[in-house]
């Protein structure tokens, strides 16, 4: 009969940024959204059912969760376990300590040996047991560059000779764990890397060291007889092979706004009878997630709070249960209307959940650079006529400011002054 794998990554518990302290719950709203959608996940599974779920790594924020933390994760991982689903733990770089020889927060999991739980903190193969037969595993955790530098005849090598000997000792690992497969029984790789061809987010910035590209022919993955290919460290849901499929699950909330619009969600996988290669369906399904919304208006009314206000009630829908950030461009002369307090109120009024910014954006009026000869500089006539030529006004107009600029000037250098002029002069 066919297997049904559920692939998901990128937990990442912990994260409070754009969150608000809830006393009934004991941690963060943030804290809550990551929760909310790990039940989808679980519920999902049980729905189903699976036969195994695979999960590519980054559990927590990072290596030391709190036990309210640890408690929550390990409470949904016996929902599973209760309904006779193993799992596969895989260890992502969130996870793993500074410290290589510190233990990640799934090992406790190893230590207790728990039927139908596997963690995947070395480069392995498993096979695991599921209610529809058994499932070979080949895992790849984060492993850091850093960790060859603990070698005596690496410690002065440069960081380019460093990457390449660890990938291949990466590469040399997994293709003799991929060698080992039997193509009888279904297989899946699963890591917590950066592949070639990938696009990268909020990952980028938050990754320690060095970040290694991999390409599926180093590791071996295009030749190996793999059903499906189930990754994790990218944060965007994304395919970047088809045969075998190698998918991104993506993450399950959103990070930051440079996730705003991603859809967030986990991989369900079919993989049909037979001996390889065997027909693999896989299909995202999207998870109900906070939305992140950053609006920008442009206020040119006299009263813009009134203008404001306006433009947020007529766009409510989009701010109901929100993160929100906000961007006002505003003449610079009516930046001192603008009520910043008043407008977080009126956005958590509206139904955002949470207000991440308030920018205002002002025009500044850029003045023409002109270049001038030294004589010009001090002469104010010549000063008159290049100021005149950059307003662009009508000719007649401009030749008449002129020559009245031209008489002023003049009985300016003749001592003259408005007060000491004969009546009706001009």
């Amino acid at each position: 009969m066919p297997l049904r794998l559920l692939h998901f990554a990128d937990l990442h518990l912990g994260v409070e940024t754009h969150g608000t302290f809830r006393p009934e719950l004991g941690h963060s709203s943030r804290v809550q959204d990551f929760l909310d959608s790990f039940d989808q996940i679980i519920e999902a599974a049980l729905a189903e059912p699976v036969d195994a779920v695979l999960f590519a790594g980054d559990a927590f924020k990072n290596a030391d969760p709190s036990p309210t933390l640890q408690r929550h994760f390990a409470s949904r991982i016996q929902r599973l376990l209760a309904a006779g689903i193993p799992i596969v733990l895989l260890v992502g770089n969130h996870d793993r300590p500074r410290t290589l020889t510190r233990s990640t927060p799934m090992d406790i999991y190893a230590a207790l040996r728990l039927p139908g739980v596997r963690v995947a903190n070395a480069i392995e193969l498993i096979t695991l047991e599921t209610r529809s037969g058994p499932l070979q595993v080949v895992t790849l955790p984060w492993i850091p560059a850093s960790a060859l530098s603990v070698k005596d005849d690496l410690r002065n090598a440069s960081p380019a000779e460093l990457e390449r000997q660890f990938k291949e000792m990466i590469g040399r690992a997994v293709r003799g764990c991929l060698d080992r497969l039997d193509p009888a029984a279904p297989a899946v790789f699963l890591g917590h890397l950066s592949m070639e061809g990938g696009h990268f987010g909020f990952e980028r910035n938050a990754s320690l060291g060095t970040d290694p590209l991999f390409a599926l022919d180093e590791l071996g993955l295009d030749r190996a007889p793999l059903d499906y290919v189930a990754l994790g460290h990218l944060h965007s849901h994304q395919v970047l092979h088809h045969r075998p499929p190698v998918v991104y699950a993506g993450s399950v909330e959103r990070i930051d706004f440079g996730e705003e619009h991603e859809e967030k969600g986990f991989v369900l996988v079919t993989i049909e009878d037979g001996s390889h290669p065997r027909r693999t369906d896989w299909e995202f399904r999207p998870l109900r997630t906070r939305p992140m919304r950053s609006l920008r208006f442009t206020l040119a009314s006299e009263v813009p709070m009134d203008e404001l206000r306006r433009v947020l009630e007529r766009r409510a829908a989009d701010l109901a249960n929100a993160i929100v950030r906000l961007s006002l461009h505003v003449p610079s002369e009516r930046t001192s209307a603008i009520r910043v307090n008043e407008v977080r109120r009126w956005l958590l009024e509206l139904g955002a959940a949470y207000v991440a910014g308030i920018v205002l954006e002002t025009e500044r009026s850029s003045r023409a650079r002109v270049n001038l000869s030294r004589d010009a500089r001090h002469d104010p006539v010549a000063l008159l006529e290049q100021w005149v030529r950059l307003q662009q006004l009508p000719d007649d107009f401009a030749r008449a400011v002129v020559a009245h600029g031209r008489e002023l000037i003049a009985r300016a250098d003749g001592g003259e002054t408005p007060g000491n002029r004969e009546p009706g002069q001009r």
